[in-house]
């Protein structure tokens, strides 16, 4: 079979197509025959930088959609033939992924493999930051950083159905912003923000901030939060170095500050993120949230999407194809 690996790290020109042997599901586990693979920024990192790598080559890849080939031993809530999206620890990129059993979910009834392979990272982290870490209530405002990537996307709409009273996001562009508006923004910030964000809420500041890139961004986020406010990190795009937050920033207004990570609770709590990706699909199959694909490249293309992304021009959800039949 073909998979798309990196034999050391560096820029997209690394990714290169190898044959390897079809991996067998070891126990609790499934192999997976390959729809679509979704591209995540922790990809990029992977392939840059190592980030989750534990040796080399390595094939990346966190999310897939397809048909389960084969369950391995222990394997009950599962079958043959069933379409799936899953989550994996790597090995995405390929004709056949393996997954844990415990991070592969069944497809909703009218949710398709294309759509499928948008949902096990960006759906169940978007849904988690509101709803399980960020505790979201009626009429609270809410301001989203990167809110014309997946994650924004679908931060986005799922803040307006959870009742926000309204809810502001932070892009790097004006084509960005227009997007991001589509997707249930009441109004969109090009990059500066801490001041736009203060007028926007008389003054206020924001209840509750979600923050993907770190660094001075974080900073920023932090200064936009009202009086008890509370941030959740769940990332850094911006590849600064580790924050650090204490007393001096969070005591005088009462203000909290989280983190989230969905591989780690992949690794950590599985049973967890089920929950919360059933809940999460939830709002696919009813029409609550769509999740645009706005590129899509054929597997061995993989360095043409990840150059898309690294360029910070894209939005929405960038695929791999690697079999629609």
């Amino acid at each position: 079979m073909r998979t798309v690996e990196f034999e050391e790290y560096g820029g997209p020109e690394v990714l290169r197509v190898t044959e390897v042997k079809v991996p067998d599901p070891g126990p609790g586990q499934v192999s997976i025959d390959v729809a679509y693979v979704g591209v995540n920024f922790a990809d990029l990192l992977a392939r840059s930088q190592g980030y989750r790598v534990p040796g080399l080559p390595f094939v990346p890849g966190l999310e897939v959609s397809g048909r389960i080939r084969a369950v391995g031993p222990g394997v009950t809530e599962l079958r043959a033939g069933q379409e799936v999206a899953a989550l994996t620890a790597g090995g995405a990129y390929a004709e056949v992924a393996v997954a844990e059993a415990a991070t592969v979910f069944p497809l909703p009834g009218g949710v398709g493999l294309r759509t499928g392979a948008t949902l096990p990272t960006v759906l169940p982290t978007a849904h988690a930051l509101l709803h399980t870490v960020g505790r979201i209530r009626p009429e609270e405002t809410v301001l989203v950083q990167s809110a014309a990537g997946g994650v924004g996307t679908a931060l986005g709409r799922l803040a307006k159905a959870a009742g926000a009273g309204a809810v502001y996001g932070v892009v790097s562009s004006a084509a960005k912003a227009e997007y991001a508006l589509g997707n249930g923004y009441d109004e969109v910030f090009v990059g500066s923000f801490r001041d736009k964000v203060r007028a926007a809420t008389a003054g206020r500041g924001v209840d509750l901030a979600l923050d993907a890139v770190g660094g001075e961004t974080f900073r920023d986020t932090l200064a936009s939060l009202a009086r008890f406010g509370r941030l959740v990190a769940f990332g850094n795009a911006g590849s600064a170095g580790p924050w650090t937050v204490g007393q001096k920033e969070l005591n005088p207004t009462g203000l909290s500050v989280a983190g989230f990570s969905i591989l780690g609770l992949a690794e950590s709590d599985p049973s967890a993120l089920r929950t919360i990706a059933a809940h999460a699909f939830e709002t696919v199959a009813d029409g609550t949230v769509t999740l645009p694909v706005t590129a899509e490249f054929p597997l061995e293309k993989a360095a043409e999407a990840h150059t898309l992304m690294a360029s910070r021009t894209s939005t929405g959800k960038l695929l791999l194809r690697v079999s629609a039949s």
